[in-house]
């Protein structure tokens, strides 16, 4: 589990992560939503060290993150996954070579054991055979199941997804969404998602915080979300033709 507790991040006069605690869950699909600018990638960035907290604690399974030492950040790094919004695989190397970077980077594995790694992550993916494909000859939908391959190949405790459906249609977000969800419970991690489609939200979000103006402004599921009394998550939400019309839907 992470636990984020009172957490605040200032940028000169800017207070733009303003005491926020959350619990994000093992085995669960732990979804930050809000408004682009209200401090949630800023949160993420915190809780992976790209950035130091002003106050507050940061706790991996009970170590406080930000306490430790690099020795110690380094062995907490390597149970971290990561999805990148855009995908980041390297354009220059082949999906089996993307897939095994973290492996060449973070294990001693011999070359065999990192060929069987990287061929499960492929097929669990439903990229089997794809290994000498390089990123240029994929759809949008198979950059985002191959970047994902590589985010699961070291095993991670820890999972973050930035806008993991950025730029797909909504089918093939489906199929994305219920990958994370799956490989979440599966394995057992601690997934963190960013997003702003709400589709994901109502599909996947089983443990949701929302944030307004850099503070935690509410907390729930994706089944409390259609019944809040929140205005700022409700204006949020609902702010979809997608979204107007499920609430439509439940209304009759």
């Amino acid at each position: 589990m992470i636990e984020i507790k009172n957490i605040n991040k200032t940028f000169g006069n800017r207070h733009i992560v303003k005491d926020v605690s959350f619990n994000f869950l093992p085995g669960k699909t732990n979804l930050i939503i809000g408004e682009s600018g209200c401090g949630k990638t800023t949160i993420v960035k915190l809780m992976v060290g790209l950035h130091e907290p002003d106050s507050g604690e940061i706790l991996y399974d009970g170590q406080n993150f930000p306490k430790l030492n690099q020795i110690e950040k380094q062995n907490v790094r390597k149970k971290i996954g990561m999805l990148f919004q855009g995908g980041a695989l390297f354009d220059s190397q082949t999906l089996e070579e993307n897939v095994g970077f973290p492996l060449d980077m973070f294990t001693d594995l011999s070359k065999e054991e990192k060929l069987e790694r990287v061929n499960f992550c492929l097929e669990r993916v439903q990229l089997v055979g794809k290994n000498k494909l390089y990123p240029a000859e994929l759809s949008g939908g198979m950059k985002k199941r191959a970047a994902l391959a590589r985010a699961i190949a070291n095993n991670p405790k820890y999972l973050f997804c930035d806008e993991p459906n950025s730029g797909l249609d909504p089918k093939t977000s489906i199929v994305i969404d219920n990958l994370i969800k799956d490989i979440t419970e599966e394995y057992n991690i601690t997934t963190i998602i960013i997003t702003h489609d709400m589709n994901s939200v109502m599909e996947i979000g089983e443990n949701i915080m929302f944030i307004h103006e850099g503070e935690s402004w509410w907390t729930g599921n994706k089944d409390q979300v259609l019944k809040t009394t929140n205005k700022e998550l409700f204006d949020f939400v609902f702010a979809s033709e997608f979204m107007k019309h499920v609430l439509g839907a439940e209304q009759k």
